[in-house]
């Protein structure tokens, strides 16, 4: 069996760069935790669910064929044949997933298909509660986070670069509101992982955050 690196912490704290870069540093296989939530919630968007409703929505990610494999380095999945990939970064999928995230159900699916993935070998994991629940007894837990003005700029960044034209304070409230889902919700709300290491990468340039990750998980922390 595989080592685990579980890599949480809220919206835009730099999760998914991070989590490649560890990867790569280190030879693992990248997976992010967020890419099966949106996929039940793309899944259902497609299948004319509506998302409020959770029995529906179960219902369509249990009738869905979903297969598990490793492609360039990274954890992926295929929903009837289909690989989604910018489907999951739509804008109605990113307004509904938080929703989605916290049907208990959901989570259980989700949660057993990441742990899952360990049979494929070493795995970088990003996610909300990677520490906590995927990987508690794992030896390398770490927490990123940022300033929420600086998480806002970053995501809003991101979306120029893809082509949307969200404004810069219709991102910061979607993240504050995404925060509050995920840190309130009944099921594996976010939180810091017992025995995590807290990495503020507020003022700290992506390789200084993946180079101190690197640092502590080839020390044993």
């Amino acid at each position: 069996m595989g080592k685990a690196i579980a890599i949480d912490g809220p919206s835009a704290s730099g999760k998914s760069s991070v989590s490649k870069g560890v990867a790569v540093e280190l030879g693992f296989i990248y997976v992010d935790s967020g890419a099966l939530y949106r996929g039940v919630t793309w899944q259902a968007i497609r299948t004319g669910v509506d998302t409020t409703d959770s029995a529906a929505v179960l219902d369509s990610m249990h009738h869905a064929e979903w297969d598990f494999f490793v492609q360039e380095g990274a954890a992926i999945f295929s929903i009837d044949g289909d690989v989604p990939v910018q489907e999951l970064r739509e804008k109605g999928v990113r307004e509904a997933v938080a929703g989605v995230a916290a049907i208990s159900e959901v989570r259980k699916f989700v949660v057993e298909s990441l742990q899952s993935l360990e049979n494929f070998g070493s795995l970088v994991m990003e996610g909300r509660d990677i520490g906590t629940v995927v990987f508690p007894d794992s030896p390398y837990k770490f927490y990123l986070d940022a300033d929420p003005e600086e998480r806002a700029m970053r995501r809003y960044r991101e979306l120029v670069a893809a082509g949307e034209d969200e404004k810069a304070h219709e991102v910061m409230d979607s993240l504050k509101k995404r925060d509050q889902i995920d840190s309130t919700r009944k099921a594996d709300p976010l939180v810091v992982a017992p025995g995590a290491q807290k990495i503020d990468s507020t003022s700290m340039t992506l390789d200084e955050v993946v180079q101190a990750v690197v640092d502590a998980v080839k020390e044993g922390l």
